[in-house]
């Protein structure tokens, strides 16, 4: 298993301390008083429908925004099998944190621009956040050295707390078709309108973003999907499949969330006179047994997959078809198999789990808010299905 040599946490990042693997990664001091923080104001991120700033800091220093930021601007080069686990073991105790950090692989993105404004990007530092809705993508005219802009986009997550925001532009590609790019601004100049009002994953503020006739230079601008322009082996891992392993990720966390929630739950005060605690219920124990089984199983296929995929290309070779649809295959797998978890540990705790405020209820409405993601939804099974029958794969997958 690769190890990470870490720095200091600090803008300057200088002083070495001992590698630490993806077990240690999780017990560092700074990830701890996130987690602290995290569980202490996960109602406040409900009720503002974002995590707050102070919040983002605190990931920061945690190391979760610099995972995918290039090497030459004091970035990690983290392996998505040592990144995961940081994502997982948020979302065990908040799923819309999880999510906001899960976009500390983002930077992924931001990596095709060119070097020079990849410069000014990190010029303060490689701890960045990066947010972006670049959907639906909005009709972009040239103009000298550029182009020019307006409209409104979705679904831009974190973006509240967010450094630089990317937003998605339909250009003319020269050959008389479109091509959809990428448009990265400091956040400062990008509008935020607050939409996000969902069932689920509330904290996120995946808001829409707005510009009005807005000039992106053509530095700022690369085309939607590039890959990254240095040689980091982050941005040689399949793209797709890394966005569909971190929103998975979350739905591993919130799955250990529901099965360990349950466990407190089952010694609590009785409901109604004269019956067993659920500890001493049949049903509730095989339920138990049930869920922790189809967890562990998910997260095997998962992380055994993200490790092979990253081994693969340390070894200077590239990911065949197989193993990328493998990746997403296993993404999707823990996802589903996180929120059955989840609904069976809802179950099988009886009316206690039903009250608004309940955190049972709020994991399970969370769960299946990833389960929707296009990432991770039935088409990307269908897709998976389709591969290994030997079939072509569909336009656009994996």
């Amino acid at each position: 298993m690769t190890q990470l040599a870490l720095k200091s946490a600090g803008p300057q990042g200088s002083v070495p301390v001992p590698p630490l693997d993806a077990a240690r990664l999780t017990q560092t001091p700074d990830f701890l008083r996130l987690l602290d923080a995290v569980r202490a104001r996960r109602e406040e991120f409900q009720r503002l429908r974002h995590v707050p700033r102070d919040v983002i800091a605190l990931m920061k220093a945690a190391r979760i925004f610099r995972s995918s930021t290039p090497a030459k601007f004091g970035g990690d080069d983290l392996a998505p099998h040592h990144f995961l686990p940081m994502v997982e073991a948020i979302g065990a105790v908040d799923g819309s944190a999880a999510w906001v950090a899960a976009f500390g692989s983002a930077n992924t993105y931001v990596a095709a621009l060119p070097e020079e404004a990849q410069a000014e990007i990190y010029a303060s530092g490689p701890d960045q956040v990066y947010a972006g809705g670049l959907y639906p993508a909005q009709r972009a005219t040239r103009a000298p050295g550029g182009w020019r802009v307006s409209g409104q986009w979705k679904f831009a997550s974190g973006c509240m707390g967010a450094d630089w925001i990317g937003v998605g532009l339909l250009a003319d590609d020269g050959a008389g078709g479109s091509v959809v790019k990428m448009a990265v601004s400091p956040a400062t100049e990008v509008e935020i309108i607050e939409t996000w009002d969902v069932m689920g994953m509330q904290g996120t503020g995946s808001h829409d973003t707005r510009v009005e006739n807005k000039f992106y230079a053509d530095i700022w601008t690369c085309d939607r999907g590039a890959p990254g322009i240095y040689d980091d082996t982050i941005f040689r891992y399949p793209p797709l499949a890394f966005q569909a392993e971190v929103h998975a990720a979350v739905n591993l966390g919130l799955a250990r969330g529901a099965l360990d929630l349950a466990v407190e739950m089952s010694g609590a005060a009785k409901l109604m006179p004269g019956a067993p605690v659920l500890a001493n219920r049949a049903y509730f124990r095989t339920g138990l047994a049930e869920a922790e089984a189809r967890l562990r199983a998910a997260r095997a296929f998962y992380y055994e997959t993200a490790e092979e995929a990253w081994d693969v290309l340390q070894r200077g070779d590239e990911i065949s078809l197989e193993l990328n649809n493998l990746l997403r295959l296993s993404a999707s797998h823990a996802s589903r198999a996180a929120a059955d978890s989840i609904l069976q540990c809802f179950r099988i705790v009886g009316m206690a789990g039903i009250g608004s405020t309940h955190r049972m209820q709020r994991i399970l409405r969370d769960c299946l808010v990833v389960t929707q993601h296009a990432a991770l939804n039935d088409a990307t099974l269908e897709s998976a299905g389709t591969v290994l029958a030997g079939l072509p794969a569909p336009a656009g997958y994996p």
